[in-house]
């Protein structure tokens, strides 16, 4: 039962610290003290942390200090006492190999800084790719009352009268410089337009999708998904986040009570009619799994089946995040959905997701289209199966080639990164329009840490035939920018003993997305032999985090989660597991 007023509220944590009359209450109270903070302070107001992920190393994050004001601005306002916390900074641009080989210890830094400082509620502040599924996961695994505040997309890149679109035109200028139509002056001139604010990508990339499925999982505030970084309504709904928590800690309003099966649901509809990220399947699946709900790689392919494609947005449509954004954004999409939508799950403005749809509106149909004229039938993201992929791979079918949809080309094969990278200009490689490139060694453990290398670039010799896409096949990641008929995520990977490792340059490969099939043309009795003739690599890393992340990585298709973080936060009884018995100690 939701308590009525304050005095029906649920037990503050912090009072553990901060509520006593002994010794260690009194040092509680007085190291905050020493920053000058008064006694009212500690008269029961509820602390709220504020998680910021902001970094100078992460643009995307760079203005997330000015929203943390802004939330605290609101966290006063509702009587609750805030304090701002920094954690890791995943910033996917400069951190190598990849953010995700860390996505995991800054969720555990989220959640073990929420469990272990005196704080009632928590608001997260996060923009780039991995920062936002981090502080989900963690803020689930703790599950203390949080809400979330991304940062929001940087402004539209603008070259000359024409519109870039962040990572994805940047990779298709990149293939004209290389197939030379495109000189090293505008070359020059782009690198100055592409980036122009704060901001996270522009685009449907991971960070948009994200910051969209996290107001698909009700964990923002209505709107809060797609607002522009720069724009004055972000610094707004900020603060307006900033009073919420403070009601949400009085209502006992929870993460477990939002992100439930029917919010996964709800995401991941939403997520279909985005065309958006491949990388968010594998970061709802590990956010799952926190939760203790099962969240199968059949699911999404299910919903894919009866959820239109409907945002023309790139890097599947046209349009950019700011024009989406001023066409309705997400709850305009979501209002199209409604239809196919659990209304009854509860959001973090204590209100059902088909409340708050009630008032939402589309003001451009050519960026968000009607759910009964889409631009698929069908959801733009799809999961494949077959003896190459027997735990499954991911397709962006929205993106795809319609003459590639349905490919038969024999492999080439490059072993890791480092080979695609030497020998893919080569002009005696052999490989035409009809190959089908294959990169292994590219996974959780075979990069490490599967980085956005399934992006495979054209061979120079075929951009200059004209060639504009090939099937390309990894165990690694692609970048939510990306376009292109891309298979990545294959699982198991070539690292762990997968068929993929296996394949050699001149095997036949049949890929048919329309019937979910991806499978190397090679006999069974082959298929075994070469595997019991296999032998894995050696491992990346002997000590330290490295260590740790290739002994208990998942594989993709289980979220590529730590095997020991997976399960429900609560016990048996439903209490939540948020604090240490004492924290006195």
């Amino acid at each position: 039962m939701t308590p009525s007023s304050p005095n029906d509220s649920p037990r503050l944590r912090s009072r553990d610290w901060f509520g006593k009359r002994d010794r260690w209450g009194l040092a509680h109270r007085a190291w905050l003290r020493s920053e000058g903070f008064s006694d009212r302070v500690f008269e029961g107001k509820p602390v709220i942390g504020v998680c910021n992920s902001w970094s100078e190393l992460n643009n995307c994050n760079a203005h997330l200090r000015i929203l943390a004001e802004a939330v605290k601005r609101g966290v006063w306002e509702a009587g609750g006492f805030p304090l701002e916390f920094n954690t890791l900074s995943l910033g996917e641009m400069l951190m190598k190999p990849t953010t995700m080989l860390y996505r995991n210890l800054m969720a555990m830094e989220v959640e073990e800084s929420i469990r272990a400082y005196p704080l009632d509620g928590v608001v997260l502040l996060c923009g780039c790719d991995k920062t936002t599924p981090a502080q989900l996961m963690g803020a689930a695994s703790v599950d203390v009352p949080a809400i979330m505040v991304p940062g929001g997309p940087m402004l539209s890149g603008m070259w000359h009268d024409r519109e870039l679109a962040a990572g994805t035109d940047v990779r298709r200028m990149w293939e004209e410089v290389r197939a030379g139509r495109l000189g090293e002056e505008q070359w020059c001139e782009i690198e100055s337009c592409v980036s122009r604010s704060a901001g996270h990508c522009y685009v449907m990339g991971t960070a948009s999708t994200m910051a969209s499925l996290a107001e698909g999982l009700g964990m923002t505030l209505p709107g809060a998904g797609d607002i522009p970084a720069v724009d004055s309504r972000r610094m707004m709904i900020a603060e307006r986040s900033g009073g919420r928590i403070v009601e949400m800690v009085r209502e006992g309003l929870r993460p477990s009570r939002i992100m439930t099966a029917a919010a996964l649901e709800n995401a991941t509809r939403l997520l279909m009619a985005l065309g958006g990220s491949t990388n968010a399947i594998v970061h709802l699946v590990a956010l799952a799994g926190r939760l203790g709900i099962r969240l199968p790689l059949s699911s999404f392919d299910d919903i894919a089946a009866t959820t239109p494609f409907i945002a023309n947005v790139k890097p599947s449509g046209k349009f950019l995040m700011e024009e989406f954004s001023y066409a309705g954004g997400v709850q305009a999409v979501l209002k199209e959905l409604t239809p196919l939508l659990q209304l009854d799950a509860i959001t973090a403005n204590g209100k059902s997701m088909g409340e708050n749809l009630k008032g939402a509106a589309c003001f451009n149909r050519e960026v968000i289209r009607p759910l009964r004229e889409p631009l698929l039938p069908q959801g733009g993201v799809v999961v494949l199966n077959g003896n190459l992929a027997p735990q499954g791979a991911v397709i962006k079918q929205s993106a795809v080639s319609p003459h590639l949809m349905k490919h038969r080309g024999r492999a080439v094969v490059f072993e890791n990164n480092q080979d695609l990278l030497a020998r893919l200009d080569d002009p005696n490689l052999p490989v035409d329009e009809n190959s089908v490139m294959v990169l292994r060694n590219a996974g959780p453990k075979g990069a490490p840490g599967m980085p956005e290398w399934g992006h495979l670039p054209i061979p120079a010799k075929l951009l200059k035939a004209g060639v504009k896409d090939m099937v390309r096949i990894s165990d690694a990641r692609i970048s939510g920018t990306s376009f292109g008929t891309i298979v990545v995520h294959v699982a198991p990977e070539a690292a762990v003993g997968g068929v993929l490792a296996i394949v050699r340059d001149g095997d036949e490969i049949d890929l048919d997305v329309a019937a979910r099939r991806l499978e190397l043309r090679v006999q069974d009795a082959e298929i075994r032999s070469r595997l019991a003739q296999w032998k894995p690599p050696a491992p990346h890393y002997e000590r330290g985090y490295g260590r740790l992340f290739l002994d208990h990585i998942l594989q993709a298709d289980e979220g590529c989660d730590f095997d020991f973080l997976r399960g429900s936060s609560r016990d048996e009884g439903g209490t939540p597991l948020a604090r240490y018995p004492n924290p006195a100690l």
